[in-house]
């Protein structure tokens, strides 16, 4: 029997930061479009942003408590800050060293207070009186006046100011909260900025103007600041009579969480930065102080602003989908055979015209779709909304605590139910992130059901965006089990014996580690295994350890996990047979498919799930088996050949628990640049 007592897990929340590492490389590297780059850059921040809005309060809380001993201690949380500041640290210098002064080389910069013309300086006052003054109420600090309510991720100004106010009182601190309605970046006109493209950011306005907010006193110390909170919204299921009211509610609070991390400006006296630390009751270690904008996520304003099509990456045009022939019906092309659709070099209006379809056509009866993340503005969501006015029974299985997504998620549910279509939120104390719509249609005396079922989430922004796998369906088993998932998400009834999918809660976890045992074991017998999977993050201890399993009984495994994993790789006798890659490409790549062969024998299952704890045990996911040999191929080819191939874009886990980027001085190619050549040979019917 294997020996896996002693497999050294990686930390999940290093692992966390070393993903955004490796995004980081993305805007370091000169073959990247230098707007890319700042994106880039920006992704980074964003991610950092989601970080410690989630995973940090319990490092925090147990240093503030003193605890040495569990989960999380004071020595977790100074490892965790220690690797953060380092990431960030080069974020800004990277920023200050080699974007901003390449970005000047083409004409481009944001332009400080400082090295303003007197023209320039005359523009930026008309706009701070037109625009920015009328919205900026300062509050200066006594006993009258407490510290403000600061919003999670909001900047503002604190500044200490010399002199008495109008009451004759040194009350000497005041803070002014910046407008959120503002944009970050202001581009100048050109008959000021000449023949660059300036522009100037609404905190150096501010900062250039703070003397006018404060007339008759001194304005001494001053600097930006940030706070960001604990953002997870907790809920208790078990003791609220309406989830989407007590949510709505729960909103209102998220913007004032528990502090966790504060940034200010480089140059923030100790005396105004031990000031906030002591109002946001956070240590010395979650200040982070930064050369530059404290929010480098506005930043994507640049990216959006600048008119640029060099600068950028070329266009690209996802093809219709290859298997789909515009106008041919939907349900007469799927009793053919089932339908792949890989996003984004395949279009996801494939997706939108099979919904389009079904909502006019009169023979369709019912429609029930699970709603992840659509986004607030969504087609797709105002197709369901018009098969309801057309008269047909529409379902939506609504998840209203998507992270992030919970407000738009409560106002689609609301906007659905305000036309009579049927609304649920799923089972009580398990998010819904299983994706799939299901179509039920009457032909002759009979009903029919058409289904897709998808890697990601019904969002056509997104879809642009991210790799993903759909899947369109009329197998009549697949179909069925649907129908049996939807009534079950509904009614919360007993689920009947499923035919083909891998449901979790209930046995999905279950069925991965049987199929990887079983793999385990044939080859203990000699036959040659092999596992091949494809997610986005791997922290399952007991999946981990089932692989550990199969790796030392000879089964060769090869794992592409995008974001975090835990298990290292090529450890001398404990994982040898165990290669872990990561893909960082243009696009985010959120494809799960699961490849099992074993002898002459082979499985491959797309899936929903990533393989985490949370997926497996607290979520409503699914696993469906692809059975045609040709779309098994071109899946295996394409999200897993391709993987494993990548010659530039692709990083491999060494037994140190770090990643390097594969050998670039060699010939190679990206995945994801291979793929879309392969697609566009095709969109101009040439043999790729």
């Amino acid at each position: 029997m294997p020996d896996t007592s002693s497999v050294p897990f990686l930390d999940r929340d290093h692992s966390i930061l070393a993903f955004n590492e490796r995004v980081l490389d993305w805007a370091r590297r000169p073959d990247v479009p230098l707007l890319e780059r700042l994106r880039y850059l920006c992704i980074v921040s964003s991610n950092l942003d989601e970080f410690f809005e989630v995973r940090t309060a319990p490092h925090l809380t147990a240093m503030q408590a003193g605890d040495h001993k569990g989960l999380y201690t004071v020595q977790t949380f100074e490892a965790l800050a220690a690797a953060a500041h380092d990431l960030v640290a080069r974020q800004y210098a990277l920023y200050n060293d080699e974007l901003m002064p390449t970005f000047k080389k083409h004409g481009i910069e944001i332009i400080s207070h400082g090295d303003r013309n007197p023209a320039h300086r005359k523009w930026v006052d008309e706009y701070f009186e037109r625009e920015v003054r009328p919205l900026l109420i300062p509050v200066g600090l006594d006993p009258a006046h407490p510290f403000p309510q600061v919003a999670n991720k909001s900047l503002n100004f604190i500044v200490h100011l010399g002199g008495k106010d109008a009451f004759g009182r040194q009350n000497e601190i005041a803070i002014v909260k910046v407008p959120r309605v503002l944009p970050r970046l202001i581009r100048m006109p050109d008959k000021v900025a000449g023949r660059k493209t300036l522009f100037v950011s609404l905190s150096s306005v501010i900062r250039a103007h703070l003397h006018n907010l404060f007339p008759g006193r001194d304005v001494g110390q001053f600097s930006q600041f940030r706070v960001t909170r604990h953002s997870d919204l907790a809920v208790d299921e078990d003791d609220v009579q309406n989830l989407r009211t007590a949510l709505r509610q729960g909103l209102q609070h998220r913007h004032y969480g528990q502090a966790v991390r504060l940034e200010v400006s480089a140059g923030c006296s100790e005396f105004l930065a031990g000031f906030l630390l002591k109002q946001f009751n956070l240590p010395e270690a979650a200040l982070y102080r930064v050369h530059g904008p404290v929010n480098l996520v506005r930043l994507t304003q640049l990216v959006d602003l600048v008119d640029e099509q060099p600068l950028r990456f070329p266009p690209y045009k996802a093809t219709y989908p290859t298997a789909l022939v515009p106008g041919q019906s939907f349900f007469e092309r799927l009793k053919q055979g089932d339908v792949l659709i890989h996003q984004p070099y395949e279009s996801f209006d494939g997706v939108l015209a099979f919904l389009r379809e079904a909502v006019n056509d009169p023979q369709v009866l019912a429609i029930r779709q699970t709603i992840y993340r659509t986004g607030s503005d969504s087609a797709l969501m105002e197709l369901l909304r018009e098969a309801v006015r057309r008269g047909k029974e529409v379902t939506a299985v609504v998840e209203l605590k998507a992270r992030f997504d919970e407000e738009a998620n409560i106002n689609w549910a609301e906007s659905l139910e305000s036309v009579g279509a049927q609304v649920v939120y799923g089972v009580v104390g398990l998010k819904t992130h299983a994706k799939m719509l299901l179509v039920t249609r009457r032909e002759g005396k009979a009903m029919r059901r058409y289904g897709h079922l998808s890697t990601g989430n019904y969002n056509p922004r997104t879809a642009r965006l991210y790799t993903d796998l759909s899947y369109l369906t009329a197998d009549a088993q697949l179909t069925a089990d649907m129908d049996a998932l939807f009534v079950h998400l509904a009614s919360q009834s007993r689920l009947p014996r499923l035919h083909k999918l891998w449901l979790a809660p209930f046995y999905l976890h279950r069925r991965l580690i049987e199929k990887i045992d079983a793999i385990a074991e044939a080859a203990a017998q000699g036959k040659p295994g092999r596992i091949v999977a494809k997610m986005n993050a791997l922290t399952d201890e007991a999946l981990m350890l089932a692989l550990v399993r199969a790796g030392q009984q000879g089964v060769k495994v090869d794992l592409i996990v995008r974001g975090a994993c835990m298990l290292p790789a090529q450890v001398p006798g404990v994982t040898d047979n165990i290669r872990v890659r990561s893909i960082i490409g243009r696009f985010l790549e959120h494809s799960r498919v699961f490849y099992f062969s074993s002898g002459q024998e082979e499985d491959l299952y797309l899936a929903s799930a990533d393989w985490m704890n949370r997926n497996m045990l607290r979520r409503i996911e699914l696993a469906w088996p692809v059975t045609d040999p040709g779309l098994r191929q071109r899946i295996i080819d394409e999200c897993l050949v391709a993987g494993l191939h990548d010659g530039r874009d692709a990083w491999d886990l060494g037994p140190d628990g770090a990643y390097r980027r594969v050998d670039t001085t060699q010939p190679g190619h990206g995945s994801q640049a291979a793929l879309m050549a392969r697609y566009a040979a095709r969109e101009r019917g040439q043999d790729a």
